[in-house]
């Protein structure tokens, strides 16, 4: 089955967590994951610059990992981002901001990659949502 993933909560919630298992059950299993989507709060799980505790699970650090290992394509959504301040490099010069907290292997687009990975898939999970 191949599977379209949206993640709209931010990486303290619960429904983030769960979302990463799924995620790595479904690989695990066979089945196919077309994309990542983030958005709202879930653009934080993105973002380089989160410092969880020392006793929590840093969720936004195991989403990298899982991508780049599982070498996913994965999408911040562009206006969520920069709502809440995550911005790569591009979106960092373009608005004149000095801090750069997105970087590979996530990808700033629009909600119509949402969208289209919801027409490429079997399936929209999503997690968190409003």
């Amino acid at each position: 089955m191949k599977f379209a993933i949206a993640l709209f909560a931010a990486p303290s919630a619960p429904s983030s967590r769960r979302a990463l298992r799924f995620a790595q059950t479904a690989l695990a299993d066979g089945h196919e994951i077309v994309r990542l989507f983030f958005y709202q709060d879930g653009v934080y799980s993105a973002a380089n610059n989160l410092v969880s505790a020392q006793d929590e699970l840093d969720l936004p650090k195991e989403w990298r990992e899982f991508v780049q290992s599982a070498k996913l394509d994965a999408v911040v959504c562009i206006a969520a981002g920069l709502r809440r301040g995550v911005l790569n490099e591009q979106e960092a010069q373009r608005y004149n901001r000095n801090a750069v907290n997105l970087e590979a292997p996530w990808d700033l687009s629009g909600l119509g990659q949402l969208h289209e990975a919801a027409q490429l898939a079997d399936r929209l999970i999503c997690f968190g949502g409003p």
